[in-house]
């Protein structure tokens, strides 16, 4: 500030001049851009790889079971369905080069007998290798370039362009394999073609827009293609392979074992994994069922044909399903998903219409939601939802195939060891008021202990009246000396054992039997299909309801449970 020349040098426009200065206007040229296809996969990544931020959601992942000491089992495998972050794109750009893999089952179903993954978490880099046919060494009369090279660094080249023949892989619109070499620093093709004696490797780097000449030399084994990749971990928001990034790639990798025959061995890190079919694929997911249900689950499964596989156990009142469509794993479902269960809906409304004389008409979508489905299923040139293939959206008139479940299935989908049928049944049940008892408007509720009741609990002043629910009994040793000042007249105290039931996850039967949930509902005279409008209030024992609790995660944890309870019993 002591520098004369200050002013001058350093001097920035006052806020009367930043006022009066015309608007920027960008040039035509700023306004209208042209992006080459490469960079607009870059500028634009949700159209084709998807969000390119962290996601935390539920998925199923691979998880390695321990002992009661945390150390891992040996030999233990298992799917499990955990809360976890992940960044889609990343995912989406590994799954790409996986189920290029997979396709090549399908092109050469004699030759092909193995693909072997690696992931090298510490270096940050990923190896995927098959030894099906390997891709044609040959100059590209027309582009005048390798093939290999043509179909892994130029964008929208593939062999599957040809919707005139009936096609059962993965591959569909050109990018695949080139979203990867687009989203990596270093991304390497070597492959071999035994009909010409020769191996071929090219090296890309700096997202796609640098590479080495292709380094061809004789080669007299097998053929096999193998893809190695250095994720860009800027383009992700990442430093590295996170834990939870491998349990998921590793986890995909359990699902291209599942999803393919038994005559193609998949490796993960130099070992085989024990997966042989779908059905061993299946048992793997089981225990995080069990564990996520807590109940025994039996799970019905049956090889329809060579493409479809299904298996169906009960879940708890939320429709789950693990779908995949020529080995792309579909984590939202669609059309195949909803042709399977819709016959499984439609065969247990049968069975239940029959059981349910006398209660109301169960419908379909009441049924679904104690479904939880698993489809392996192969579909002629399917189309998806996006390019990230989260959900097939082919018209079930243009699978290719059926799969009509037959009797037998359907009718030990209806026994008692799976279940389902006992679950909806619970839950007619319930919505008709047979299990636990509503409340009512009565002067008194008797056979609820340590309730210290208002005095106008009931009466036409019960909607002036407060329910307080403490966080046990010493609190409400401290409410009821309050109550020496307000009076008891508008003021009713009832404590709490601890954390309420979480309502909207336990069994119907767990509800029915819970006096605390039972007596929260007839203290304050709840009744489910009421809908409480400003006059209805009125109708209950108590207008309001005060929760009191310690300010810590125990005490937020109850705020939000009786919250829960009050939502789910009755919304309005």
């Amino acid at each position: 500030r002591d520098d004369p020349s200050y002013s001058t040098k350093y001097s920035r426009p006052t806020t009367m001049e930043t006022e009066n200065m015309p608007p920027k206007v960008n040039s035509i040229e700023e306004t209208y851009q042209k992006l080459d296809q490469r960079e607009h996969v870059l500028k634009r990544p949700d159209s084709y790889v998807g969000s390119v931020n962290s996601w935390s959601t539920n998925m199923w992942v691979f998880e390695e079971e321990r002992d009661e000491e945390g150390a891992v089992v040996s030999g233990s495998h298992q799917l499990a369905q955990k809360p976890i972050s992940y960044v889609p794109a990343l995912f989406k750009i590994f799954d790409e080069i996986l189920v290029n893999a997979a396709d090549n089952k399908t092109r050469d179903p004699e030759g092909m007998t193995w693909i072997k993954v690696s992931i090298d978490q510490d270096a940050g880099v990923i190896c995927v290798a098959n030894n099906g046919k390997g891709i044609p060494i040959r100059m590209h009369a027309k582009e005048k370039i390798y093939v290999p090279e043509l179909i892994f660094g130029n964008l929208l080249t593939s062999d599957n362009y040809n919707d005139d023949k009936k096609k059962t892989t993965g591959g569909r619109n050109g990018f695949g394999a080139k979203l990867c070499n687009i989203f990596s620093t270093k991304f390497t093709v070597e492959t071999a073609d035994a009909n010409v004696g020769k191996k071929f490797i090219q090296t890309f780097s700096a997202n796609m827009t640098q590479k080495t000449k292709p380094k061809i030399t004789k080669y007299s084994k097998e053929d096999y293609t193998k893809i190695t990749f250095w994720p860009d971990w800027e383009k992700f928001g990442m430093t590295g392979l996170d834990d939870n990034t491998v349990a998921l790639f590793k986890k995909r990798v359990y699902d291209m074992a599942g999803c393919t025959d038994d005559s193609v061995a998949v490796y993960l890190n130099g070992k085989k994994l024990p997966v042989k079919s779908f059905q061993t694929y299946v048992k793997l997911c089981k225990k995080s069922l069990e564990a996520k249900f807590g109940a025994r689950r039996n799970v019905e499964f049956i090889s329809v044909n060579d493409r479809w596989e299904v298996a169906v156990c009960a879940s708890d009142g939320q429709f789950e399903q693990v779908s995949f469509v020529n080995s792309i794993w579909t984590s939202k479902g669609g059309t195949h998903v909803e042709y399977i269960s819709d016959q499984v809906c439609k065969s247990l409304e049968k069975v239940i219409a029959t059981k349910n004389k006398k209660g109301t008409k169960i419908k379909k979508h009441a049924i679904k939601q104690f479904l939880c489905v698993f489809v392996r299923s192969i579909i002629e040139n399917p189309s998806f939802d996006s390019q990230t293939k989260d959900a097939l959206t082919t018209l079930k008139s243009k699978f290719g195939s059926t799969a009509v479940l037959p009797p037998a299935f359907l009718k030990a989908l209806a026994s008692k060891k799976v279940g389902i049928v006992d679950q909806v049944l619970a839950l007619a049940t319930f919505k008709s008021r047979k299990i636990g008892k509503e409340g009512t408007k009565a002067k008194n509720v008797r056979g609820v202990s340590k309730l210290d009741d208002a005095n106008k609990a009931g009466t036409a002043q019960a909607h002036k009246c407060t329910l307080i629910l403490t966080e046990g009994d010493s609190a409400k040793t401290l409410a009821v000396s309050g109550l020496s000042i307000v009076g008891r007249d508008y003021y009713g105290v009832f404590p709490l054992k601890g954390k309420p039931l979480n309502v909207r996850e336990a069994r119907y039967d767990q509800i029915a039997k819970n006096d605390e949930i039972q007596n929260i509902i007839r203290i304050m005279g709840l009744k489910r299909n009421v809908e409480y409008t400003a006059e209805n209030i009125k109708t209950l024992r108590y207008g309001h309801l005060m929760i009191m609790a310690d300010q810590d995660h125990d005490g937020s944890h109850i705020k939000g449970l009786i919250i829960n309870l009050i939502h789910w019993y009755n919304p309005s």
